[in-house]
């Protein structure tokens, strides 16, 4: 029953202050209504890529995704944002004060906005006050994050090829070395091919050649170190064609071009604002209103009655 008392009283107290709620809500929308337009606050447009990563691999337990997010948000990428666009001119911000970097970081982090979506794509929202400009943004972020990567990528790349090139020259050594052994052995002491020349030296003994004796010598002496180069040498080159073709494929990654985005989402020129929806500051300014007005007019009937009843 008192609860009932209670919101019979709200509402009749409601009526009899009605015009009074009307009026003040009806001023607080028009207020905002006014205080939200492009002569108060300025408009800003929105412009959106989505694009998923690309011909990367991680670095540690992060994905793909994880990993480019922390490219983009790399203070390297904003810097040259930040002075392509000359964004400390746009953001009103002075540069020479001791925070301006503080400043400028969360203006740029309140404008533009770089998230993982639910499907592991990367968003990049920007708001710009010229619509041309925050997609122009949105693109450079893509543009800025590819030539990141790609920065990165020839980096390693490039020193990965040294190494192939270091173990391509250290292997043609040992070839050569080996090669140059067994011309020694051939030009000094006539031994270079050690199964032909033994049956060539039995036949040549058997029928009484004086040669032979020298030849069965010099094979003796030095037939094994011949085969064993031999082995060696098939050994290295086989190594040294393997090596090659690891080398020649990073020579391809390097002095090639690759794109580290699959850009699914095109960011393009807004046709219509997205700060500030005015519908919804009206909408607060004159929800907020009339709950004040009712609190207000509440607190003035209750004392009223206080007042009343101490005398």
């Amino acid at each position: 029953m008192d609860n009932n008392f209670n919101n019979l009283s709200l509402v009749q107290l409601i009526l009899k202050w009605k015009w009074h709620i009307i009026i003040i809500t009806v001023a607080a929308a028009l207020c905002g209504a006014i205080f939200s337009s492009s002569t108060f606050i300025t408009p800003l447009y929105k412009s959106e890529a989505i694009a998923y990563p690309a011909n990367t691999s991680p670095y540690s337990e992060e994905s793909r995704t994880e990993q480019m997010l922390e490219i983009m948000n790399s203070r390297s990428i904003k810097d040259s944002i930040i002075n392509k666009y000359d964004l400390w001119t746009d953001y009103k911000i002075n540069k020479d004060d001791k925070a301006a970097f503080a400043y400028m970081y969360n203006e740029y982090k309140s404008k533009i906005k770089i998230s993982k979506t639910t499907y592991e794509a990367v968003s990049v929202v920007v708001l710009d006050k010229d619509p041309v400009v925050a997609c122009n943004i949105a693109n450079d972020i893509l543009y800025f994050y590819e030539e990141k990567v790609r920065d990165l990528h020839h980096e390693k790349e490039a020193e990965v090829v040294v190494m192939f090139e270091n173990q391509l020259i250290e292997k043609q050594r040992v070839i050569d070395s080996l090669k140059s052994r067994m011309s020694e052995i051939g030009t000094t002491y006539g031994v270079t091919d050690l199964g032909n020349q033994s049956r060539e030296a039995t036949r040549s003994l058997l029928s009484g050649s004086s040669k032979a004796n020298e030849l069965m010598e010099n094979l003796g002496l030095y037939g094994a170190e011949l085969a064993e180069l031999n082995t060696k040498l098939a050994a290295e080159a086989n190594t040294f064609v393997a090596i090659k073709c690891d080398y020649e494929r990073e020579l391809r990654f390097l002095n090639g071009y690759m794109s580290y985005t699959n850009v699914i989402s095109e960011p393009y020129p807004a046709d219509k604002k997205s700060y500030p929806v005015r519908w919804v500051v009206v909408a607060l300014c004159g929800m907020s209103a009339m709950l004040l007005s009712i609190i207000a007019i509440f607190i003035i009937e209750n004392r009223k009655r206080f007042v009343g009843e101490s005398k």
